[in-house]
């Protein structure tokens, strides 16, 4: 879980180092990123299958050693392309397999209150794995080179190989099945389809097209629409032919990738799609906080980490020695307080945030989001997979992850593309109030639009050396302006943040009361 987490934030923090270093461009980088998240999501829902039919141990050891491949190659990578290979295609796989195995392996292993302690200390794990990855990507970057935080993502995982013993040798399924493949097909079609429909929609527009897609040299923009409406279109409608199959498929005794009977689990459904609403909170939040330390206030990789280590911490603590409460409070409750606590501490933030905003004015707001969260996260999947049959609890977890991984990729989507969207804006209209110009709200969207797509090909030491190149009057308003920019985006950016924990909140309303005690 450790790496899985690490792994992004590690490539996040080291972009303009990798593209310096493999003489290639941002958005090549960015792509390998992108590619990463759908592989894993493409590939959850199968993946998930895997530790019904082979034993769990056996599936754990072959995944792991994949994973150190793949980690290895990414860390020798001698161009764009080698990188993908290794840590987008081969790490994104492998990642696939063991998130949901990691769940498994818990529950199977543990029951009642050793459940939720397990599941508590890796929600923990979790969270100090997003809080380290900037600390360590940005150190490494810094310091050394970003190749070695691949390369001792590898002796992590042969740390894992030592203690891959202690996990059962048993298949989890009662009877040995068979990959159901065309769920396989159905469910990769949906999840790549989605994800690449949010990811494009944050840069195309949801449903009218704000610039030209091109794919091979051919304008792909249908009626004036944005290619993302087609293609979240084309995933949804492969899901529900995907629900339909695995239906029928279950109906003539065969093995679905998903049998239907988990879905029509009240407790599980609400618990899946609270945890995929919580994860789309989560994507923005950890995209929004970095990015608004290092361009707003100045921070570096490094002191960005540092400053969400209260969050980390937070988690961790509270995740690990709650889990015991629900022998008193209901689940559900502890659910709810823990997502009321993550919108509190959002608004905190918002309310604090201002041009001498420190870390040390940070600590409590990000620490309650924290508290938030490990309330909220041991409770929930402990909740929800212990909803459903333990045969059924590989393909459960699956389930889960993959509405994790879609509600991550939205919140992206979703919140990098407001975040970025008002920010460029904001200089747009700093700069013609500081020229006394008055243009027209549409003629404003498209200026902020092409300085987004002009600022997307350029790399922060291009950008930095035309600012240094300006006059220093034209230097300290351009300073002014990207401070006020950055710091409004910001603030109206926790707001929809606080927005999106109410959606959470709602969707935990439909778990039932009582459904995880002991």
């Amino acid at each position: 879980m450790f790496i899985a987490v690490i792994d992004s934030t590690l490539m996040n923090v080291a972009v303009p180092a990798i593209v310096s270093d493999l003489d290639t461009t941002v958005p090549v980088v960015q792509g390998a990123i992108a590619i990463y998240s759908l592989v894993m999501a493409a590939l959850m829902l199968p993946a998930s299958k895997l530790s019904s039919i082979y034993g769990v141990r056996r599936l754990m050891q072959v995944t792991l050693v994949v994973y150190a491949a793949g980690t290895l190659l990414a860390a020798v990578s001698w161009s764009p392309a080698v990188l993908y290979v290794g840590w987008s295609v081969i790490e994104g796989a492998a990642s696939a397999v063991l998130m949901p195995l990691t769940f498994t392996v818990l529950v199977v292993t543990y029951e009642g209150k050793d459940r939720a302690k397990a599941l508590g200390l890796l929600a923990g794990v979790n969270a100090t794995g997003a809080a380290i990855g900037p600390i360590l990507g940005g150190a490494l970057t810094t310091f050394a080179s970003w190749r070695w935080g691949f390369a001792l993502e590898a002796v992590v995982v042969a740390v894992a190989l030592v203690f891959v013993r202690y996990v059962s040798a048993a298949p989890l399924g009662q009877e040995r099945g068979s990959l159901d493949l065309g769920g396989t097909a159905l469910s990769v079609v949906g999840a790549t389809s989605l994800v690449v429909g949010f990811l494009l929609a944050g840069k195309f527009g949801w449903l009218v097209a704000t610039r030209p897609f091109v794919v091979f040299g051919v304008q792909f923009t249908p009626f004036g629409t944005s290619p993302a409406v087609w293609l979240i279109g084309a995933g949804l409608l492969a899901f529900a032919v995907f629900a339909q199959y695995e239906l029928r498929l279950e109906r003539v005794g065969g093995s679905p990738l998903v049998p239907i009977r988990i879905l029509r689990n009240r407790a599980f459904t609400a618990g899946s799609l609270t945890f995929g609403a919580r994860s789309l909170v989560m994507a923005g939040f950890i995209f929004v906080v970095p990015v608004y330390l290092q361009s707003g206030l100045g921070y570096t990789a490094f002191g960005a980490g540092v400053a969400m280590l209260p969050f980390s911490v937070g988690t961790l603590l509270v995740s690990t020695f709650t889990t015991g409460w629900r022998d008193y409070v209901s689940p559900k409750t502890l659910i709810q307080v823990g997502v009321a606590l993550m919108g509190l501490g959002l608004l905190l933030l918002f309310e604090r945030t201002a041009p001498d905003q420190t870390a040390m004015s940070m600590a409590v707001p990000m620490a309650v989001v924290g508290v938030g969260v490990g309330l909220l996260m041991p409770q929930l999947v402990n909740t929800t997979l212990s909803a459903v049959p333990q045969t059924d609890s590989s393909e459960a977890s699956g389930v889960m992850n993959a509405v994790g991984m879609l509600g991550y990729a939205l919140g992206t989507a979703v919140v990098g593309a407001f975040l970025l969207g008002q920010f460029y804006r904001g200089v747009i209209d700093g700069v013609l109030r500081a020229g006394d110009v008055t243009v027209s709200a549409a003629q404003r969207d498209d200026l902020a639009r092409a300085l987004q797509q002009a600022a997307e090909t350029a790399t922060a030491s291009t950008q930095q050396a035309f600012v240094a190149g300006l006059p220093p009057a034209q230097r300290d308003l351009l300073d002014g302006i990207f401070e006020a920019a950055m710091i409004g985006a910001h603030r109206g950016t926790l707001l929809l943040l606080v927005l999106l924990a109410l959606l959470t909140l709602a969707a935990s309303a439909f778990i039932p009361r009582d459904s995880g005690r002991p």
